[in-house]
């Protein structure tokens, strides 16, 4: 999971896929990270934070970093927040397979229509929107990948 800061919404949509991966008894593994380096060692927003809690998810455990071009090898799927950010990870790719990795998460609910989640952190009332628009995503990812 990638955004800007690997504050709000990447930690947000961590937290939600590793609940759905724990009530589907999947084996997988989630991680996010954020393409800026202004956060790193950071917890997430105390919105991301507070909008976890109200869903009974607990994302303190989590710590800012900024993505690296080892993740490109790393993980099966880089799931970004928007556009501005696929670029730029896009850019951090340097073959076909590691490219092939890189999505827009809410293309999967709305396939091929570049839909961003919006970036919450100069809005204290997105953080809900960003919340639904992100559980929504992560349960068609289960859908679509589980076995």
């Amino acid at each position: 999971m990638v955004c800007l800061g690997n504050i709000c919404r990447s930690p947000l949509a961590e937290g939600i896929l590793k609940e759905k991966i724990k009530a589907y008894q999947l084996d997988w593994q989630v991680d996010s990270a954020g393409t800026g380096s202004w956060h790193i060692g950071s917890l997430p927003d105390y919105r991301s934070i507070a909008i976890a809690k109200k869903y009974n998810m607990d994302i303190t455990y989590q710590k800012a970093r900024q993505i690296k071009h080892k993740d490109l090898d790393s993980f099966d799927l880089i799931l970004v927040m928007d556009y501005e950010n696929y670029r730029d990870v896009m850019k951090m790719a340097s073959n076909d397979q590691q490219r092939e990795k890189v999505k827009l998460i809410m293309d999967f609910v709305y396939p091929d229509r570049q839909i961003d989640v919006p970036d919450p952190y100069r809005n204290d009332d997105g953080f809900e929107q960003v919340f639904e628009m992100l559980d929504e995503a992560c349960e068609k990812i289960i859908e679509l990948y589980q076995k």
